[in-house]
């Protein structure tokens, strides 16, 4: 080899272990926390503001947003994203105000972790739900813990003793098949950047939660594409193969004034209650 060439790449791979070493610090100095080491890629946490100048929390995986929170003690275990939103709004009209329920709590999966926005508000604001919440990737659940607050709420609402959270680093869809005794609530969050994963658009998807579900069961999936255009056939796929499963479909859009643009949609499907 020629020696230029050898000295080039020596030089080259002195360069990227300095940017390797260097990079977390540099960015710590300017407020962001940073790893390379997550199952699907570097990982960076930081402040913002949103449209009405509070504070957020943001993860950005390999370029791309995957969770967002309110900082301000008042807000900790208010869902920013509005999909979020509207699946609690879906939960009230579903299940009824939590104080209306009797007897143990009912069971709730939540397939995806990220920062666990939505296992966060069930446990604060839904104590009539029990949760499990299965995130794949270990490195995201200890981001979570200490930079999304996880710790916290499991703190402050007692998990350990009231085992209304538990956590669990596993393949969702696996862990949902391995289960015996069923759910109430079927939550499907489970995407990497602006790829849905797992069987979320095909019949096997919609009869694996079609059989965990109880019987009043509720799932809920997050179906991340266009309405119109381009990349819409996923949204649709989805919505034909549990049609063919469940009594009753519906999908809640999040950008309904912009069709061809990607947002997080919510799938909900259910069946009557005696059926």
């Amino acid at each position: 080899m020629d020696s230029t060439l050898v000295v080039a790449c020596v030089a080259l791979t002195a360069i990227g272990i300095v940017i390797r070493l260097a990079l977390p610090r540099v960015l710590a100095w300017r407020g962001v926390w940073f790893t390379w080491h997550t199952r699907f890629g570097p990982a960076l946490v930081f402040d913002s503001t949103d449209a009405d100048g509070t504070t957020v929390r943001l993860l950005n995986v390999r370029g791309t947003y995957q969770s967002v929170c309110y900082v301000d003690d008042d807000l900790l275990w208010i869902p920013v994203c509005a999909y979020h939103r509207t699946w609690g709004k879906v939960l009230r009209k579903t299940f009824g105000p939590a104080d209306q329920h009797e007897g143990a709590p009912r069971r709730a999966l939540v397939m995806g972790g990220g920062g666990y926005s939505f296992p966060k508000w069930l446990v604060a604001y839904r104590p009539d739900f029990a949760c499990e919440a299965v995130e794949i990737d270990p490195a995201i659940t200890r981001i979570a813990r200490e930079q999304f607050f996880l710790d916290r709420l499991c703190d402050e609402f007692d998990v350990a003793t009231s085992h209304r959270l538990v956590l669990a680093n596993a393949d969702a869809w696996q862990y949902l098949q391995d289960d015996a005794d069923g759910y109430d609530l079927i939550v499907n969050d489970v995407f990497s950047g602006n790829r849905p994963l797992g069987p979320m658009g095909n019949e096997d998807g919609a009869r694996i939660v079609h059989e965990h579900l109880r019987p009043g069961g509720l799932y809920i999936g997050n179906v991340r594409t266009p309405l119109e255009g381009r990349g819409s056939g996923v949204l649709d796929r989805t919505r034909a193969a549990f049609e063919r499963e469940f009594a009753h479909v519906q999908v809640i859009p999040e950008r309904p004034e912009e069709p061809r643009k990607r947002g997080n949609n919510t799938l909900i499907a259910w069946n009557s209650p005696n059926s």
